[in-house]
């Protein structure tokens, strides 16, 4: 199923879905995974992320996410609105009357993770109704392949862990 991609519109939302297998534990995929930090590391488009919480990433954690947008910085606030460590997490973030949600759910599969996203928009405000499908086009453009480039990330941390141990 890998790059599966699935559009909807529920109403007055936008969604969109994706999942991958990634060739790693459960437990290592959504520790980095909901660890919203390691964001600027495996995705380009983000800069920086602040955890403005105290303590582990949970439930109500708020972090300050700066992403670079066609050459200009937007900052986000991003919340934990939902957190069963090694089952699913979600975020949700909103900036100018546009919502943005995120659900993510994990499950092993074949000595790996299934990593299943739902991406889900909505907005607030004539103009971003009216702008709402070029809203979720860049949206989906930013973050459309994210669950690759996380795979891609883990997989290449298995790759370097497992060239260490037999070079020593």
């Amino acid at each position: 199923m890998k790059g599966r991609k699935k559009y909807n519109r529920d109403g007055d939302n936008m969604a969109f879905k994706r999942e991958v297998w990634i060739n790693a534990p459960l437990e290592k995929v959504f520790e980095i995974a909901s660890d919203l930090r390691n964001s600027a590391a495996i995705l380009e488009h983000v800069v920086d992320v602040q955890l403005l919480s105290e303590g582990p990433i949970s439930k109500g954690t708020k972090l300050k996410e700066v992403r670079e947008i066609r050459g200009r910085k937007a900052e986000a606030l991003i919340v934990v609105t939902e957190f069963i460590p090694n089952q699913k997490y979600s975020v949700k973030s909103e900036n100018n009357g546009l919502f943005v949600e995120y659900h993510y759910t994990f499950h092993p599969k074949d000595s790996g993770t299934i990593v299943q996203f739902e991406g889900v928009i909505h907005t607030k405000g004539f103009m971003n109704v009216l702008f709402k499908p070029v809203i979720a086009s860049i949206i989906k453009k930013e973050d459309g392949n994210h669950l690759e480039d996380l795979k891609k990330y883990i997989e290449q941390q298995n790759d370097n862990k497992e060239e260490a141990t037999t070079v020593q």
